[in-house]
């Protein structure tokens, strides 16, 4: 044995010494006693020992029986706190992979991700090379405290951690020329910074970054593994994306103790719409076509109406909150946002509708009270049109008083509003005076329509005047007008048994042109906008691109 450490110890080996090393090293396994030989790096080029040397079983069988001597002897003079190619002006290389066994969560509110892989680093120690019938040694994580290994972490991460159950999940294994397989089981949780303008028709890019904490470049340099240096486990998936493509490179990052080696590897990630159409683009979609419901609807309907309006207003507030969980407070609009608007814009567009449906309607339908002073002020031109009945024959004299005042009273709540010039009275006779000439022409038939307040004399702006300022003065005119006209019209339904008088068809409210209009224009303006939707943020994607610096210099 000390002929072979004397040997050994030389930097150059002639033929002679090889021939005394093979005679020794034979002696030595023919004596039973092990052998495993270190090597220094100044004699590492030097290929001094044929494997062919040592008889295969025998090896091993000493070899298994003697680690604990062989680990002492690497270990002897080994300084830790030295990098590998200390001394030699050049920088030591680490070799990096990854076998991601799983990807997720991926959270909007927090902007980071989580990972579950298998890390993997090479790298060269020639201090630890040896000979002997083993090509590699498996060593227990206590050795990784004795030697030196890459200070490794992540510049983007946030909270990784190793496995340790049942045991730290790390591997140690050193080969014959010193070569280091270094690996461990982590689960990486690291930032991703997020552009939400499209969602959830985006596409987000997650980097991954690692390097040294305090070697530069001229100490340790980092490069992917040749092959597939990031690979995944088959059959993994994402919940809420598909994985579309995860490039890695090596650059150089400047930071202010200097220029430090950096791997970089995105994952380039596309989001599934399928949730959101189910849970918000379909309701919302179908809440606003049922608030198009109003436009059929009969206008007089108020409650009915300005009651589904608000159901459909509050029920996409509803789904608009739920939506904005999971999502942070960013200062821009999202496309899921920009939908939500334009859903609450027709919700509230037919509220809006249906105000000017109902300003130019003709009020009356019994959902306005009347006091006992507008009763007086109405009796007294109720009263006059009666008394005008008895000149005529139209009039049926067997009715009793009460009835005639139950029925002045029930045109006062019906037909509050109606105008006189509907019923083809004249503006300026008299109700006696339209008896008479409804009486000489004999099987006459009137048939009145309903107007609007529009097509009143009063010009709009003067009656929208009135409207804002509440004019009392013109809100009795227009009750005793609709008294004059509810009590003709109660006269001539009296006179339905006379042949010479034919019956006045009363009609109700005419459907409104504006809701005519908007049965039309509502669902068409919104499919358009809804395709122009669709198709700008499914067309306008932004390519995958890396992003420089790939994080902030500190």
């Amino acid at each position: 044995l000390a002929t072979i450490r004397k040997l050994l110890s030389r930097g150059d080996c002639t033929a002679r010494d090889m021939f005394m090393l093979r005679k020794s090293v034979i002696n030595y396994f023919n004596n039973e006693t092990s052998l495993v030989i270190p090597l220094h790096r100044d004699v590492e080029r030097v290929h001094i020992v044929n494997k062919r040397l040592f008889p295969v079983a025998a090896g091993n069988d000493v070899v298994s029986r003697n680690i604990t001597m062989v680990l002492e002897n690497l270990l002897k003079d080994y300084e830790s706190s030295q990098l590998p190619t200390h001394g030699r002006g050049q920088p030591t290389i680490v070799r990096t992979n990854m076998l991601i066994r799983s990807m997720g969560p991926i959270s909007e509110l927090d902007m980071d991700y989580s990972m579950d892989c298998y890390f993997r680093q090479y790298w060269r120690d020639s201090r630890l090379s040896f000979l002997g019938p083993i090509k590699n040694l498996s060593l227990s994580i206590k050795m990784l405290e004795r030697i030196w290994r890459p200070d490794t972490y992540f510049y983007n991460g946030k909270n990784s951690y190793v496995h340790t159950i049942t045991v730290p999940n790390k591997l140690l294994r050193i080969t014959q020329d010193g070569d280091i397989l270094y690996s461990m089981r982590l689960t990486i949780k690291a930032k991703c910074p997020m552009e939400l303008r499209n969602f959830p028709m985006d596409r987000q890019s997650c980097p991954l970054i690692l390097g040294s904490y305090a070697y530069t470049t001229k100490h340790l340099v980092y490069q992917w593994q040749s092959g597939s240096p990031v690979d995944f486990v088959k059959g993994m998936a994402l919940s809420q994306f598909d994985l579309i493509s995860f490039p890695q490179r090596n650059l150089t990052f400047k930071r202010r103790e200097g220029e430090f080696s950096v791997l970089q590897v995105n994952f380039n990630l596309q989001r599934h719409t399928g949730y959101f159409l189910i849970q918000v683009y379909v309701p919302c979609i179908l809440i606003v076509v049922l608030s198009w419901v109003s436009f059929w609807i009969h206008r007089e309907a108020t409650s009915d109406r300005v009651g589904l309006g608000i159901t459909t207003v509050l029920t996409l507030s509803t789904i608009s909150l739920d939506s904005r969980i999971d999502l942070p407070k960013v200062r821009y609009a999202t496309a899921l946002d920009w939908f939500l608007l334009m859903s609450f814009f027709y919700c509230i567009a037919t509220l809006l509708e249906f105000a000017g449906v109902h300003y130019f309607t003709k009020v009356g339908s019994g959902e306005i009270p009347v006091d006992e002073e507008e009763w007086e002020d109405a009796e007294g031109v109720a009263e006059e049109v009666f008394a005008c009945t008895t000149t005529t024959d139209i009039v049926d004299t067997s009715r009793s008083p009460s009835l005639r005042s139950a029925q002045r009273r029930s045109s006062l709540i019906c037909p509050i509003y109606n105008d006189p010039l509907n019923y083809g009275l004249s503006a300026t006779s008299s109700p006696c005076q339209q008896q008479s000439g409804h009486h000489h022409h004999h099987q006459q038939v009137t048939f009145m329509t309903r107007q609007t307040q529009t097509e009143r004399q009063i010009p709009k702006w003067r009656q929208l005047l009135y409207c804002l300022a509440g004019d009392d003065a013109y809100r009795r005119q227009r009750q005793r007008e609709a008294a004059l006209a509810a009590a003709t019209s109660s006269i001539v339904k009296g006179t339905k048994g006379s042949a010479d008088i034919g019956a006045i068809a009363r009609h109700v409210n005419s459907v409104s042109h504006i809701d005519r209009a908007a049965r039309v224009l509502f669902p068409a303006s919104f499919g358009l906008l809804n395709l122009f939707y669709w198709v700008i943020y499914y067309t306008c994607q932004e390519e995958f691109d890396w992003r420089d610096p790939p994080i902030a210099s500190s």
